[in-house]
């Protein structure tokens, strides 16, 4: 669960994203064109620190040919209706038809080297062409100043006004990426340990909490220990053993994230030999050249992300390869490392956990991450992106917002439920995942349950893109006009997030005395469900025999149908007991216990039908599969 401007577990982290402008009107231009919305809000005097110094590392991008072209190519390869529905095209079939020339990359890098700055190549596609020189030299190219200001608790490097393209660009350059930027630090070690406070249920309910409080005009039961492979499998219809057409063999997934984590491989061959599960195909790629959140706090807060994502694909779809893409940093490294991915099809699925809170960002970084979309569903590549873990943005941004990337109309929002899980691996119920807090004093909750809001599974109206196709009819309209426009709503569908009903993970931490281990946990967020999907999806192409791509048309097709189970409000109030150690690890600064109650998601609900805290609902368990596998 990460919650951020990008989303962390428990915590929330804030970060400055590169500042990303593109350049609109023609692209004939001669003289040099300011680029709007390039210098972030917080760049403003009452932050100033100095004058910024050093190094800039920076990327140029290039827009694609052909561009009506490819939009119809893509309604129609994604489209199951379509005659030319999964009949993708390979990486090299889609440069020879879309990408940028190969004389404009040759101009754009021969400007760059002849006004002094040093080529550091380009992505496949030609997309983003990579370069680096000083602050000064930046400076003029750009006709900007580069300040350091204090934002988030971090000094971070941003343009001080607006940025200008520069005139010898402006006839092959879309914009530029990589204007901020922060100083690389070591590596860091395992992060601190945690460990689940007892007592805790095996299943949903396994335990009651009779010592406690009652609400609700009942005893409440205790929060789950964290699912196991076995119990999610269960309960997503994947039940057969995991050896022939269930295990997503023969299959790619990629995972997306900052950095990696020193022990991931050997966390999940761990977890697996503790779980039944067979050995995971696992590899990665890490990138260097970290710019942006780059200190040893940043870099842990990320490793547990990894270690659930990583885990959580091999639970759906142990039969899988996994692909870990490890990002240089949590900014620009995260555009760089999806534009490889999509320039090279490391995989036919890739599950991001990261988003911005809320949609307030530069339209230009919105802009390059659509084109790299562009060119994934072209090529059959599917993305699924947490909606995100604050609801509907309102406790943390002061207004309600659905987070980008997920709600770009061409990636899958995944959305999060509380899941409740039976003792012999049985699908109970789900809900919409939307916690409130409230805390035991003596004998009774404090405040009155529910208490006050925590976490949620992120979701609502864009007001960036408007309705895609796929969603007419489907999504209420009170949803889709909710701003006066007629906009996209996130997400489109969900698994389980809850971290009261997570899954349980294993991860090697550093315990107090420095001891260094492995050990188990519970956690939660939709960036558990996005990658739970991704291998549910892995399944979903191994029986149907291709790769289905960016899915979105398809689930939509399928609403109303039992492959995908509704989520529904409960008739009573689901609520759990959790106790949690104060230290994070045993009992010797005490025992911290609370209610946390269920479904209750900020201005978002959970409704009959389409909703924009569950979406489509969940899948259908079998159903589902056997429904995209026609």
């Amino acid at each position: 669960m990460r919650v951020s401007r990008l989303w962390v577990a428990g915590s929330v982290m804030v970060f400055a994203i590169t500042a990303t402008v593109l350049l609109g009107g023609s692209a004939a231009a001669r003289s040099s064109r300011a680029l709007p919305q390039s210098s972030p809000s917080w760049a403003r005097a009452s932050n100033l620190e100095r004058h910024a110094r050093g190094k800039v590392s920076f990327s140029l991008v290039l827009p694609w040919r052909n561009a009506g072209e490819l939009q119809r190519f893509d309604d129609a390869v994604a489209d199951p209706s379509s005659s030319q529905y999964a009949h993708s095209l390979s990486p090299s079939a889609f440069r020879a038809r879309f990408a940028p020339r190969s004389a404009d990359v040759k101009q754009t890098k021969r400007w760059l080297r002849t006004h002094g700055f040093r080529v550091a190549g380009s992505s496949a596609s030609g997309l983003l062409v990579n370069a680096s020189g000083t602050v000064g030299r930046t400076e003029r190219a750009f006709e900007v100043r580069l300040n350091v200001y204090r934002h988030a608790g971090d000094d971070l490097r941003a343009p001080a006004q607006t940025v200008s393209l520069p005139a010898g660009l402006t006839s092959t350059v879309h914009g530029v990426i990589g204007l901020d930027q922060t100083m690389a630090r070591p590596a860091a070690p395992p992060p601190p340990a945690f460990v689940n406070a007892p007592p805790c249920s095996q299943n949903w309910a396994e335990k009651i909490a009779y010592s406690k409080p009652t609400a609700y005009g009942q005893t409440q039961p205790y929060a789950t220990c964290g699912y196991k492979p076995a119990q999610l499998r269960g309960a997503y219809g994947l039940t057969r053993p995991a050896v022939s057409k269930d295990d997503g063999s023969g299959q790619k997934v990629a995972i997306l994230d900052a950095f990696a984590a020193p022990t991931m491989n050997a966390d999940v061959q761990e977890y697996s030999k503790r779980h039944g599960l067979p050995p995971a195909k696992f590899s990665q790629k890490v990138f260097h050249g970290c710019q942006v959140g780059c200190d040893i706090g940043d870099q842990q807060g990320w490793y547990g992300e990894e270690t659930l994502d990583v885990e959580a694909v091999h639970t759906m779809a142990p039969g899988a390869q996994i692909k870990y893409l490890g990002a240089a940093d949590p900014g620009p490294g995260l555009t760089n490392a999806l534009a490889y991915a999509v320039d090279h099809k490391v995989a036919a699925i890739a599950t991001n956990s990261y988003g911005f809170a809320g949609e307030d960002i530069p339209k230009g970084l919105v802009r390059v991450n659509q084109q790299i979309f562009q060119q994934a569903i072209s090529e059959g590549m599917g993305l699924y992106f947490s909606s995100g873990d604050n609801g509907d943005e309102q406790a943390l941004l002061g207004h309600t917002s659905a987070d980008f990337p997920a709600s770009s109309p061409d990636v899958t929002a995944v959305g999060g439920t509380t899941l409740g899980v039976g003792p012999t691996n049985n699908y109970r119920f789900e809900v919409g995942w939307g916690t409130m807090v409230t805390g035991q004093s003596g004998n009774s909750w404090s405040p009155q349950p529910p208490g006050d809001f925590l976490y949620g599974s992120g979701g609502g109206t864009s007001r960036l893109f408007g309705e895609p196709g796929y969603q007419r009819k489907v999504v209420p309209g009170s949803l889709v006009h909710r701003y006066g426009g007629v906009g996209r709503v996130v997400p489109d569908i969900s698994m389980d997030g809850d971290p009261n009903s997570g899954m349980l993970v294993g991860e090697t931490q550093t315990f107090p005395g420095g001891v260094v281990k492995y050990g188990e946990y519970r956690i939660g967020g939709t960036s558990l469900s996005s990658p739970l999907f991704a291998g549910y999806m892995a399944v979903a192409d191994q029986r149907a025999g291709f790769h289905h791509g960016f899915v979105n048309p398809a689930l939509y097709g399928l609403s109303g149908t039992n492959a995908i189970r509704d989520v529904r409000p409960s008739p009573t109030q689901i609520a759990v007991v959790r106790n949690d150690f104060n230290n994070g690890v045993d009992r010797s600064d005490g025992v911290s216990t609370t209610l946390r109650s269920a479904d209750l998601d900020g201005t978002l609900k959970t409704t009959n039908g389409y909703d924009d805290v569950t979406g489509l609902g969940a899948p259908g368990a079998s159903r589902l599969l056997k429904a995209l596998g026609k």
